[in-house]
């Protein structure tokens, strides 16, 4: 049966599942009581799943709520509502062992290289530290051995292993990063903005480095970023997010051919390129605190009507696979219509 994933159940069962998470934290006010008088609503109701060996891409503007769920898939922050779930395991009702094993199966390539590597310690120490936290009896000629492959594997000579983090360039330290989360065998990488500081130039060998990482170990990635272009070459699906809510996912080549939610449109065309104007998205992003009623980008919607306003849009299917939670999807006679409208208006772009 077809589920608000829009995937199926049966044999091949998603590595992770995420249904109806909600993270929220509380806004406290001022005096010395310090009671909450409101609630930032991070991550609002979302369905997501990934599959062994799968690239699943969750994109959106900054603020929208994707390193919050990043940081709940690691166990690093508690889900308000809703499930995760690993193998069909609940993360929630994990005893301390069973989470001990999730954090070794699950693990996490941040996005800054130089705050997340330890200037105090080698190379070599930063990669083996996770062996030695989670294979305490594993004997120090074995560690050695299997730092000296881990950096073999992410493209770094032997010399690597006895410099610092400041020795290195950021493309080098994130290098670090990635050996040092392949040193427990995960079924699962967490990439947060992991390319996002660095240069164009080294972004693309970081990409192709983790393609070729997922092709030879059976990687399955969650990758967060903003860059489209990033997401695109190296992701089978993509999950767009809006104001806490995954408001599209695809194949990615069905998504970047065909975006049928406006936000997922608008964020494609705000893509630069040589052979369009480049458009933005119009207005500003809502308070979390107050998010619009019904939906949620009705307020900057080309095609937003009295019922975007009122009613909260449900999920529906336009192909399989393919989620979609809009009441007036885009089709390219409407989204041609808006831009001679805007172009006629003289309205920013």
């Amino acid at each position: 049966m077809q589920g608000l994933t829009g995937r199926t159940d049966g044999d091949d069962a998603p590595l992770l599942s995420i249904e109806g998470l909600e993270v929220r934290f509380p806004v406290h006010g001022g005096g010395l009581l310090r009671r909450v008088k409101g609630w930032v609503r991070a991550v609002d109701g979302v369905d997501l799943t990934v599959g062994r060996a799968e690239a699943v891409g969750l994109v959106g503007e900054s603020g929208c709520g994707k390193t919050t769920l990043a940081r709940a898939a690691l166990k690093l922050e508690a889900p308000t509502a809703g499930r995760i779930r690993l193998d069909g395991r609940d993360l929630q009702a994990m005893s301390r062992s069973e989470a001990r094993e999730y954090r070794r199966r699950v693990q996490a390539v941040f996005q800054d290289p130089m705050s997340s590597l330890s200037p105090r310690m080698t190379v070599a120490r930063i990669v083996e530290e996770p062996l030695v936290v989670h294979h305490p009896g594993m004997a120090a000629a074995e560690r050695s051995a299997r730092v000296s492959r881990l950096l073999d594997l992410c493209g770094l000579p032997r010399r690597f292993a006895e410099l610092y983090p400041h020795e290195m360039s950021g493309g080098q330290r994130q290098r670090v990063g990635i050996a040092r989360a392949l040193a427990l065998e995960p079924d699962l990488i967490v990439c947060d903005e992991a390319v996002s500081a660095l240069d164009v130039s080294i972004q693309a060998q970081i990409v192709n480095l983790l393609a070729q990482l997922r092709g030879e170990l059976g990687l399955a990635y969650l990758f967060i970023g903003h860059d489209l272009s990033v997401v695109r070459q190296l992701c089978d699906r993509v999950a767009v997010m809006y104001l806490g809510k995954v408001v599209e996912t695809a194949d990615a080549e069905r998504l970047f051919a065909d975006p049928r939610h406006p936000y997922t449109n608008r964020l494609l065309q705000s893509l630069p390129g040589l052979d369009r104007e480049l458009r933005g998205i119009p207005g500003q992003i809502p308070s979390l605190t107050a998010p619009p009623s019904g939906c949620r980008f009705h307020p900057r919607c080309d095609f937003a009507t009295d019922e975007c306003r009122a009613a909260k849009p449900p999920a529906s299917w336009p192909t399989e696979g393919h989620l979609l939670r809009c009441l007036h999807p885009v089709t390219p006679e409407r989204s041609a219509e808006a831009a001679r409208a805007q172009e006629r208006m003289g309205a920013p772009t």
